[in-house]
């Protein structure tokens, strides 16, 4: 048997995000059927899946500004094999039936619906993630510490401040925090606006990034 399940995101963690959508196993993480979130009146958003009563889903949520973020009211939360992120957990409870009554014999079903507060995000569909590692000093490794911390795209680096990136590349460990990421968010600024010959010329005047 199916639920409705509300999902919502506070004002506070949508931010100044203006859309966003719901992905998890319920939809095989596919952003082309993820669920829209709605906009509501005191700036948070919500979202309502049909899932599976008896199950468990993992779960995440994706908003237009390009941060993925978790539902701080999750059930539980599980690691990401080979990336440093968590998905959110929640488990569909089974249907309750009310005992039977002796005289009418009658079979009375009890009607619930489970409310989970929780982040919510619309993708519109064209929100994508860039290859990060055309950035001069951003290798494989380092892309995918960004992307788990909500970097995925040029815009989104190119917004980022230095101290912000070196925040990430220290707590990843001694390999990553000998990298300098000063001109990141210059040289993603020129990559968001598809200046790739002056990308160039300053990576020409580069050397690992610095």
């Amino acid at each position: 048997m199916s639920k409705k399940i509300t999902f919502t995101l506070p004002a506070e963690i949508v931010s100044e995000a203006t859309a966003g959508i719901l992905l998890g196993d319920f939809n095989n993480w596919d952003y082309t059927n993820g669920i829209e979130l709605k906009k509501q009146k005191d700036g948070s958003m919500k979202a309502v899946a049909t899932l599976e009563a008896g199950s468990s889903y993992q779960y995440r949520f994706l908003l237009n500004d390009g941060r993925w973020v978790n539902d701080n009211n999750a059930e539980s939360f599980v690691q990401v094999e080979g990336l440093y992120v968590e998905n959110c957990v929640i488990t569909i409870p089974e249907e309750v039936a009310a005992p039977a009554k002796a005289v009418k014999a009658k079979t009375v079903k009890v009607k619930e619906e489970v409310v989970v507060a929780a982040p919510v995000v619309e993708v519109a569909a064209e929100v994508t993630a860039d290859d990060l590692t055309k950035i001069e000093g951003i290798g494989k490794k380092i892309a995918e510490l960004l992307v788990a911390d909500g970097i995925t795209t040029f815009a989104a680096l190119s917004k980022a401040t230095a101290k912000k990136l070196k925040a990430i590349l220290d707590a990843a460990g001694s390999k990553f925090a000998m990298h300098d990421p000063a001109t990141w968010p210059k040289q993603s600024k020129l990559a968001a606006a598809g200046k790739w010959d002056e990308l160039k010329k300053l990576q020409d005047e580069l050397k690992g990034g610095k």
